[in-house]
């Protein structure tokens, strides 16, 4: 959905008409009497382009291929109401509690077991429990980042992290990717450059494994390369690794943290192998690292709700979370398979996408001279919606892709889905043939998160 064009000499503020104004001619009265109070980090503050849409594309009749809602049919429900109900029965006067900021001790004993499967060890006197990734990625960004400091990201990254990083007023970086995650030579000439303006490089934000949103993975082979480039260079590696048992064939790939304790900040969460609605995340971090952490906790929120890690630590510790894990797994196979077959069935000529073997997204590239974005709202009439790449960078690229989520529909919808897209798509180039391609304003800046774009 492309943005009016705003003269230079026009105030970006809105204003009342005079006439109804109540004012003196010639003055101006702000719609909002708070604009001059607020913060200059807000200025960079945009709503995600799909949440504007959001109300029309979750009715029954649209296919929404936009969210990283996780398919939750699969949780075993009655179990875990009667396991809900024992824990308040039993335990309520803790779990409804204010507890530590640092979090429930047998919860984090059981983040280290969980992390085990990817080589890491950990101490649970090193892990924060944080309400969501979400969360930590904020804090993080909190404890490093001055304004004007650089952080390098792939590019595209996740819509959510690059909120945090502009609420801080931190400049990113985009470092590109190919179809096996971040390329070293990309990653060092960035860090290069940047030395070479003065810039202060703070960290790499990376996803390895099943990357949100462009679904690819970071080759085993080149994961210990990008943390010895990081060492280089001084710079702090943060790793956010939401989706890393969630591959296809049940693989498991070694952690950066693994690799380098000492140099990699570990961001976890609950909210796609179990359920996203408990909000349960975690910070591993080296040890000094982690007293800041749970400082900053304990200013955002107090603590972490007590009732929601114990519901996670009862759920870990009676039911088989991995054969639950396994579950999911052969779920998302099945609709990404749904996915990819209904874009080789459907996708018109010069299109191309990622092939990813786990987690919930496919990254498409649309023709040149198609703008993603400006389609978007044409989609939604057409009773689908997608995630359009703009949203995924901070300089506003990105027009010619976007992101199809397959985790939460069914196969069928899926199916329908892609071919509502298709059809908009072959109208769309059916438009630029006669009457050329239109080029949009670039959106500068990141947009805020929901869970539309999660």
């Amino acid at each position: 959905m492309s943005e009016p064009q705003v003269p230079d000499s026009q105030s970006a503020e809105p204003t009342l008409p005079e006439a109804k104004s109540g004012v003196e001619p010639g003055s101006r009265t702000n719609l909002d009497p708070h604009v001059e109070r607020y913060a200059a980090r807000t200025a960079g503050m945009t709503a995600s382009e799909i949440r504007a849409l959001f109300a029309v594309a979750s009715r029954p009749e649209v296919v929404s291929l936009a969210g990283g809602m996780p398919n939750l049919a699969a949780l075993p429900l009655e179990s875990l109401s009667q396991q809900m109900s024992e824990l308040i029965a039993e335990d309520g006067l803790t779990a409804l509690q204010y507890g530590s900021a640092h979090g429930v001790p047998a919860l984090r004993e059981q983040i280290c077991e969980v992390m085990a499967m990817e080589g890491i060890t950990g101490h649970p006197d090193d892990v924060v429990v944080t309400v969501g990734s979400q969360m930590a990625l904020d804090m993080v960004t909190r404890l490093f980042c001055d304004p004007g400091d650089v952080v390098i990201a792939e590019g595209p990254s996740y819509v959510g992290a690059l909120g945090s990083f502009a609420a801080y007023q931190a400049e990113v970086v985009h470092v590109a990717m190919d179809d096996d995650g971040l390329v070293p030579e990309n990653l060092r000439s960035a860090l290069a450059e940047c030395e070479k303006a003065g810039k202060r490089v703070k960290f790499l934000y990376t996803i390895p494994n099943f990357h949100n949103p462009a679904g690819v993975t970071l080759a085993v082979e080149r994961r210990a390369e990008i943390l010895e480039i990081c060492r280089q260079y001084d710079v702090l590696v943060i790793e956010d690794n939401p989706y890393g048992l969630l591959a296809f064939d049940g693989q498991t790939y070694p952690a950066l943290r693994s690799m380098d304790p000492d140099n990699v900040v570990y961001l976890g969460s609950f909210s796609k192998t179990f359920a996203s609605g408990l909000r349960v995340g975690w910070v591993l971090a080296p040890h000094a690292v982690r007293e800041k952490l749970v400082l900053a906790s304990e200013s955002a929120t107090l603590c972490p709700p007590t009732l929601n890690q114990l519901v996670v630590s009862k759920y870990l510790a009676t039911h088989d979370w991995k054969g639950q894990i396994k579950t999911f797994r052969e779920n998302y196979r099945e609709r990404r398979d749904a996915m990819i077959g209904a874009l080789e069935q459907y996708m018109p000529e010069g299109c191309s996408w990622t092939h990813p073997d786990g987690g919930f997204y496919v990254w498409l590239t649309v023709p040149e001279g198609v703008d993603a974005k400006a389609m978007l709202a044409r989609a939604v009439t057409a009773r689908v919606a997608y995630a359009s790449g703009t949203g995924f960078y901070s300089d506003g690229l990105g027009s010619r892709q976007m992101r199809l989520s397959y985790c939460y529909p069914t196969p069928e919808r899926i199916r329908e889905g892609v071919r509502r897209l298709a059809g908009v798509l072959e109208s769309e180039m059916d438009l630029m043939r006669t009457f050329g391609s239109v080029t949009t304003r670039a959106v500068s800046g990141p947009q805020t998160p929901g869970p539309d774009t999660a």
